[in-house]
């Protein structure tokens, strides 16, 4: 059962998914099947599913990590493979689950790695360049990491610097793949809030691959839920996470709870007896 809902979002700038597919060469099976979805710019969009839906793969062929064999993907009208590699890290940056560096970078020059795109060669980072990075280095309050060795960073601390990086980097969308998985509680709010600002202050289209469905209910403004390499259902968060498409997609019963005091809704797993 697929569930499109009319977006709350009008923008005329979008990135466009059609009938996407992809089969590995050493599988029969299809990783990626039949997917046709919408982002537009200013929204922010959770993807959702349970493992082996096909998330990661479905961003990697959005970074053009994979190459796009079966359907498109267009860019504001342009087809995403046409963009030059340079050019697509001007419109898409890209948070990673993990990233491990065996240099002892300082988290500024991890950082100000955002800014390469716009470099020439030779050329020493410009006055621009340094505005970007201190901005980044402010709104995710990296300023106490700032001479730290990222290898030696903390994994809530690294993962601030790496959103600080994308952040730098100065992209209408920023796509992040399991961004609080390994993060306590606070640090998972307080990178989701620094989501919020950058999505409602500086309009940056969010696209992030979430597991936590009371987080992705408080903060994204759609969701595409996925299972077997499919979208099940796509839309506003309140169409979309209901009690039975949650059971359909991830074989499990939930309750719906929703706050007296602010408008929230809690997601609480029925423990089979």
């Amino acid at each position: 059962m697929i569930q499109k809902q009319k977006s709350s979002l009008d923008s005329t700038n979008h990135l466009s998914v059609k009938q996407l597919g992809w089969k590995p060469q050493a599988q029969q099976e299809a990783i990626l099947k039949d997917i046709s979805t919408t982002f537009k710019e200013g929204g922010f969009y959770g993807i959702m599913g349970p493992n082996g839906s096909g998330k990661t793969s479905f961003i990697r062929h959005i970074l053009r990590f994979l190459e796009i064999k079966e359907g498109s993907i267009r860019l504001n009208g342009d087809k995403l493979q046409n963009y030059p590699r340079k050019k697509l890290a001007t419109q898409i940056s890209f948070v990673p689950q993990n990233v491990n560096m065996e240099v002892d970078f300082s988290a500024y020059e991890v950082i100000a790695m955002g800014r390469m795109p716009y470099q020439s060669r030779f050329k020493d980072y410009s006055t621009e360049d340094h505005k970007k990075i201190e901005h980044a280095i402010k709104i995710t309050k990296c300023q106490n990491l700032r001479e730290k060795p990222f290898s030696h960073l903390s994994g809530g601390e690294a993962q601030r610097v790496l959103v600080a990086r994308a952040i730098a980097q100065d992209t209408s969308y920023l796509v992040l793949d399991e961004p609080i998985s390994h993060l306590d509680i606070r640090y998972q709010i307080e990178l989701m809030e620094t989501l919020k600002y950058l999505n409602e202050k500086e309009d940056k289209t969010i696209i992030a691959i979430l597991h936590d469905l009371n987080l992705s209910a408080a903060y994204c403004k759609e969701v595409v839920l996925m299972k077997d390499g499919t979208v099940f259902a796509q839309g506003l968060v309140d169409d979309v996470l209901t009690k039975s498409n949650l059971k359909a997609v991830y074989d499990m019963i939930f309750e719906i709870y929703e706050a007296d005091h602010r408008k929230q809704r809690f997601y609480v797993p029925v423990i089979p007896s």
